[in-house]
């Protein structure tokens, strides 16, 4: 039997709805006629069942807002301002947020109400409180001081849940706190400096890519990126990797791809499925969320994450149920006690190893190392992509990184957890780039209580939240600020985090550099981040000495709009498509080529 799709399901209820309405119109005429001997003629009955309903919205709206009102001014707050569309429930703005979300860049629209209203707004879609900031002392109240009265909310949870579960990510209180109690441990100093897996990896990376250079043709290397970080993160959580660096790369959309014959087709159909399953996902679940209560519209004819999920749960929930099974027989072995002790990581136990010593539920298992592997891909692949990005658009920043790398760690040698620490100029490339395009770019919560913000106006009362908010904020937007990191906030510049700048802007309110979130849903591996990604720069940096972006080789669907380029900061200057889904990333992808450095001559 078909299963109704998340749009035929939404569209019932409506029609439900309107079912019982008109039922219950019927019967008041009915009953006024019966009782009353009023007979009321058709057309009028008609037009009063007509208005009748959105009349009652119209009060609903007005009361609401009265009261709203009210209860700021008996805090002593104001409202938020509106940013106010010319359409009914300011559905021209969800249209251009739509619009945007596909051809757009990210946060327009939003850029401009910022402009107009502030750095705090109410977007007020469909009369929903929605109270949007890139202000950094509303984000840490939220992050952290009042981190209790922000929650993920059950609307959030709903529009997630097919992929992300009950997982870190997707889950408040208690299973939250589990979930970070059960992770936590692995996280740990000793365990984030084995860079045996990253290295295993990186030498498969590197040799596909000189390979296709030596071939002469471009590599995508946000592609190829990310199947390195697929593999190192299915290996870290499993003890075993999809093998995504084995599937073959892919070319150009105008290249027809050569015939190889060294790559498995078994390997590379499973491999390439399972990553783009991984991606559909997860696209699925983004648009669930930005759309709010209209994205059942965009599912009438099949649920998105239905097919996608399948290909990921036939992957994990084999390797979860054979991990499970194994803990099971060595209990009953007596090689291993029953007691749970979460601080202990044993030297040779994955993640999925130590998770089953925690908890046997498949369920939680499976959502805790779904939300960990979009964690460990997606993010460190997206970073690691602009920055190659920005190397090749600043050929003196590349030169200065690699001549850092060489003096430190040598051209050919592994670099430890010391030379890596020991790498200023590494780190600031890393948090430059993150700061122009932070990876989560967009971020939301919901209010449990009312509450209020400060003013971003000293002049003005604070701002009012009310109970049941959602409370979206951009720290991509705050990271572009002029009025906090200075007028050349949008100009890429790595030596802001070494100079007087550090000092001027971050170090008085660190809050306003968060590519990692901040408070007590801080990245728990935030460190592991920044090695693994500080480790694949450095080896690239040995193997190549330029690189050289083509941003032609993009499908034609992914190129920057005329546009654009008149337009100020990043979205004028770069030569790329940023999109999102949860996590930022590169439109078309990001097609390079590089010039390897044992071929240069003196």
């Amino acid at each position: 039997m078909a299963i109704l799709t998340p749009g035929l399901v939404y569209i019932s209820r409506i029609l439900a709805f309107l079912g019982l309405f008109s039922y219950a119109a019927a019967t008041s005429r009915r009953l006024l006629e019966q009782h009353a001997s009023i007979v009321a003629p058709t057309w009028l009955f008609v037009t009063v069942s007509a208005v009748i309903l959105p009349g009652l919205i119209t009060c609903r709206v007005l009361y609401k807002d009265w009261k709203l009102r009210r209860e700021a001014a008996r805090l002593g707050a104001r409202i938020a301002p509106k940013w106010r569309g010319s359409w009914v429930g300011n559905l021209d703005h969800l249209r251009l947020m739509m619009q945007n979300f596909w051809t757009g860049y990210p946060g327009d629209g939003l850029w401009e109400a910022a402009e107009e209203l502030g750095p705090v707004f109410n977007i007020n879609i469909l009369w929903e409180d929605t109270v949007f900031t890139t202000c950094p002392e509303h984000i840490q109240i939220i992050l952290a001081t009042d981190f209790n009265n922000y929650v993920k909310g059950e609307n959030f949870q709903k529009n997630m849940s097919a992929m992300l579960g009950v997982g870190v990510f997707n889950a408040d209180g208690d299973m939250w706190k589990f979930h970070r109690s059960m992770t936590r441990p692995f996280f740990t100093r000793d365990r984030i400096t084995h860079f045996d897996m990253f290295d295993r990896h990186a030498e498969t990376f590197i040799s596909l890519m000189k390979g296709r250079f030596r071939s002469g043709y471009a590599v995508d290397f946000q592609d190829l990126i990310g199947r390195f970080t697929l593999d190192s993160a299915t290996e870290f959580l499993f003890g075993s990797c999809v093998h995504s660096l084995a599937a073959g790369l892919p070319y150009p959309y105008n290249i027809v791809p050569p015939f190889s014959s060294d790559t498995s087709m078994t390997t590379a159909n499973f491999s390439n499925t399972f990553l783009e399953a991984f991606l559909k996902a997860q696209d699925a679940i983004a648009s669930r969320e930005r759309f709010a209560m209209v994205w059942p519209f965009l599912e009438i004819w099949q649920d998105k994450t239905e097919e996608p999920m399948k290909v990921l749960n036939a992957f994990i929930q084999p390797i979860i149920n054979e991990a499970v099974a194994k803990r099971n027989n060595m209990k009953k072995s007596g090689l291993v006690g029953v007691e749970k002790k979460a601080e202990e990581v044993e030297e040779d136990e994955t993640m999925l190893d130590h998770l089953v010593k925690l908890t046997d539920d498949p369920v939680v298992l499976k959502d805790a190392t779904l939300n960990i592997m979009i964690a460990g891909r997606d993010t460190t692949a997206a970073t690691l992509t602009f920055v190659i990005y920005f190397l090749s658009m600043y050929p003196d920043v590349m030169d200065r990184l690699r001549k850092e790398v060489l003096d430190k760690v040598g051209a050919g040698k592994r670099p430890t957890y010391d030379d890596i620490r020991e790498m200023k100029y590494l780190r600031a490339v890393i948090n430059e780039t993150m700061r122009l395009y932070p990876v989560v770019p967009f971020n939301i919560r919901q209010s449990v209580h009312a509450a209020t913000w400060p003013s971003p106006d000293p002049s003005l009362p604070p701002i009012y939240v009310p109970a049941g908010a959602k409370v979206p904020y951009s720290v991509l937007m705050m990271h572009r600020r002029k009025d906090l990191w200075g007028p050349d906030a949008e100009v890429f510049d790595p030596d802001r985090f070494l100079d007087h700048r550090l000092k001027t802007y971050l170090t008085p309110k660190p809050f306003i550099f968060l590519p990692f979130n901040a408070g007590p849903r801080i990245c728990l591996g935030q460190q592991f981040a920044y090695n693994e990604m500080s480790f694949i720069l450095i080896r690239l940096l040995q193997n190549f000495s330029s690189f050289t972006h083509y941003p032609e080789l993009r499908a034609p669907e992914f190129s920057i709009p005329e546009e654009w380029k008149a337009a100020r900061g990043r979205k004028g200057m770069d030569s790329f498509f940023p999109k999102m889904t949860i996590t930022m990333y590169s439109g078309g992808g990001l097609w390079i080529k590089a010039r390897e450095a044992e071929t240069e001559t003196l």
